[in-house]
This record gives structure tokens, sequence and C-alpha cells, in this order.
């Protein structure tokens, strides 16, 4: 940096390995090509909102541009901002050394611009949710436009407009208004404090959008991997934005997400839902309602038919319309997951929370009957009724693979016990003992 810089600015730049700098300090030469890069009257060089909205265009919708630039027009460093209303160089600097490295406290008064649009004090919730539902946007543009869905085909999944407004009532619901119901820069500085995914969202779109490659800074992977899925077949209950709010809920990242079962696919059948699940390790779990309502659960072990609960934890159920939620483990009993199948002592289905007869989330072995019974809330996961109505109908149901399958199973594959050791099975026959699961079995394409 030269001297000619100001103080705020190289302070700011610190922060910057020696290697990013000189990428950081091309940025607004890059922009000025864009566009003539001068204010009228002035023969300072600035960034101008024309000349922004040009270099962003394809990668950040215009309203999100405009919110950029309203940020860096915020930034006060130590000068006077450049006449016609442009930002200046340092002024660009300062913007992206708080977004790439700053604290909270820094980025909230950028956030207080990019919602208000007026440099106001306060903004109201509403206007921070019409931000975040402009930034959701703009990510889910930019991973498009990156070639960065991981796999997933939008045009074959649920509505993801409808589901940008979720995530963002989500996300905006996480503030704490004054008792004038008002949001002060303290009141963003404790919102982006506690909800990360609104820096790293920022970061995503202001790297991507400016041409910002850290080297030191590899692309976090928002989206999970999708593994090999039928798409020509297959239209989803996920969408991109409910993937970019469950996806950090997990406890792990690295398995590509695959098809496991699908009643689109696989018809209304328990038994094929059954074999679908055990022993594939970690998955999800996504219900719609005959009321519209969306919801389902996360299950961290393997499914397995037993008349016990299992699981831990990393358990949890969430919803996902109306209302875009994720309820965890509450410490109350240990009642994660069950499944049980062709027993006459212990109730018959798949059930997660609760206890017998009122879980959080339960799914009869009857197929097309479930219940979400919470008076108040589930004891398990401190969940709300998740369904229209206490006793509800089945839609649609289907389940995703999202962890790695058990090392066994992935050596053994799906052969039974008897098909590995074709002796034992004579043995129980010329003993007359009955093979009860071969009539369980399902055909061989178990996978999506």
């Amino acid at each position: 940096m030269g001297n000619t810089e100001s103080a705020v600015v190289q302070k700011r730049m610190i922060r910057f390995r020696p290697e990013e700098r000189p990428v950081v300090e091309r940025v607004f030469d890059h922009l000025l090509e864009a566009g003539s890069g001068r204010a009228p009257g002035s023969s300072e060089k600035v960034l101008t909102l024309d000349a922004l909205k040009v270099s962003v265009a394809g990668v950040v919708p215009e309203p999100m541009a405009v919110r950029l630039f309203q940020a860096m027009q915020s930034v006060g460093p130590g000068g006077t901002a450049p006449p016609g209303g442009g930002v200046s160089r340092e002024q660009l600097l300062v913007f992206l050394a708080d977004v790439f490295h700053g604290t909270a406290e820094e980025r909230a008064p950028l956030v207080m611009a990019m919602a208000s649009g007026e440099g106001g004090a306060t903004v109201t919730a509403n206007q921070v949710r019409e931000f975040v539902e402009d930034l959701v946007s703009a990510v889910i543009q930019t991973l498009t436009s990156r070639g960065r869905l991981q796999g997933w085909r939008p045009d074959r999944m649920e509505d993801g407009e409808q589901g940008v407004k979720l995530l963002a009532e989500q996300m905006s619901s996480e503030l704490k208004l004054t008792d004038q119901q008002a949001c002060d820069v303290g009141c963003l500085e404790d919102w982006l404090f506690r909800v990360s995914g609104v820096a790293l969202y920022l970061e995503l779109v202001t790297g991507e959008g400016l041409g910002v490659r850290l080297p030191s800074q590899p692309p976090l992977p928002l989206l999970p991997a999708c593994g090999p899925a039928p798409w020509a077949e297959l239209r989803s209950l996920l969408h991109l934005p409910l993937l970019l709010f469950l996806y950090p809920q997990l406890p792990a990242h690295s398995a590509p997400w695959r098809p496991l079962f699908s009643t689109r696919l696989h018809g209304e059948s328990f038994s094929r839902l059954v074999s679908c699940c055990v022993r594939r390790g970690p998955t999800l779990l996504l219900l719609r309602d005959a009321d519209g309502h969306r919801f389902g659960g996360f299950a961290s072990h393997s499914w397995d038919t037993k008349p016990q609960f299992q699981g831990d934890s990393r358990c949890f159920l969430f919803s996902v319309f109306p209302t875009m939620r994720v309820y965890t483990y509450t410490g109350y009993n240990e009642h994660y997951m069950y499944l049980n199948h062709s027993q006459q002592t212990m109730p018959n289905g798949l059930g997660m929370g609760g206890q017998h007869e009122y879980f959080g989330l339960w799914l009869d072995s009857e197929f097309g009957r479930g219940h979400s019974r919470a008076r108040p809330r589930c004891t398990t996961y401190g969940s709300p009724q998740l369904s229209g109505q206490e006793d509800f109908t089945l839609e649609t149901v289907e389940v995703w693979g999202v962890g790695d399958p058990p090392e066994e199973q992935q050596a053994q594959g799906k052969r039974s016990v008897l098909d590995a050791d074709p002796e034992t099975q004579a043995i129980m026959e010329m003993t007359g003992k009955t093979l009860h699961s071969q009539g369980l079995r399902e055909p061989e394409e178990e996978e999506l």
C-alpha cells in the first residue's frame, strides 16, 4: 500500500495475507473497466452504480447489486466520500476487508446500510427479511451461474422461490428486536454473531460477484454433493434453500446425498420403505401431508427393525412449510428414532421423538397414515405439531442417504446372510425352519 492510503485502509489491509493483497487491490480497477468509472463533474475515479451493475450482471441479481453499492457508500475510511454519489477506492477496500475478515461489530453497519437503503439508525424486521431474501436469491444465482450446484437439479425439485422466502423468514426470526420493535446496529451485531450464514452468504456473493478469489480461501461448499439420481422420473421435495438450511445442521458433510426411497418411484409400500432405509447409514426423511405441510427428520444412525428406540442426540426433527425450523434434542428422554415391522406386541411403523402413540413424527405401517402429537411440545425434540392435522394423511415421502453406509454394508452389498451361506439355507430347510426373510425381500433395485 502506498502512503497516500488512509490509516484506516492500511489497518484493514493488514488482515489480508501478502499473497491476497494484490488480488484485493486490483478489484477497483477491474470494476471500473465495466463502465466509465467517473462521477459527473469529477476528475476523480469513482465506481458508479451502473458500472457495478454491469460488472456483476449474470452473477448477482440487480437488487442485491444495489444493496452492495449502498454498503460500499456507507463506509467512511477517514476521508470524505467522492462527489456525485460514487464509491471511492478506499471505500471499496474497507468494504472488502470488513466482508472477508471483519467482526460482527464491523459488518453490522454494512448490513444496516443494505437493509435500510437510506442510511437510517434503525431498520424494521421486515426490512431485514427483505434484505435476506435478496441475499439468499443472490447466493442461489451465484451458485447456479458458477456451476456449483453439486449435482442438484432445481427444475426437478420443489419451488425455490417459496423456499427463499421461507429461509429468509427463518433467518430473520432470530433477530432480538428492541422494546420499540426496531433493530439498531447492536441488534444486527448480535444477530450476525449468532446466525453465521449471513456472513457466509455475503462473502460468497461479494467474492464471486466482484471477482475476489482469495488464494487462501477456497470456496466453501454451501450445498451437499448429490450422488446419482433418476432426475428424469424424480421430483424431489427438496429445494436449494432447504439444502442451504439443512446442510449445516448435519454432523458430517463428506458423503454425497443419495436417494433411497420415493413414493413417486417405489409406490406406497411400507415394507419397501423399510428395505430401502435399513442399514444405509444416516438418512433424511421428508414428508408432505394432505394439507400441504412439509416436514421430516434426520436419523443419525442406520435404521434397524426392532421394538426398541435407537439413535443418539444428533437426531432432530424439522419443518419446511409453513415455517422452516429445526428442533433438536431436549435431554428429556432418549426416544430418538424407532422402526418396527411385522410384530404383534409393539407398534409397527417409523417414529421419531415422544413416545408410543404420541410421537413427534410417526408413519404407520399401514402406509398413508401418520401422526404428529405434541401437546404442547414433543418431549424428545421440543417440536410442535408438524403436520396440518394431528392425525394426518400422507401424500408423499422420500428418504435420502446423507452419510456413508456402514462398512459391512458396503462390503457385503445387499446380500442376505442366507445368500452369503447357501449351506446354512439348506440346513434350515431340511430341519423344517421357516425362512421368514424370504417373504420380506424386495426387488434388487432398492436404490433410486
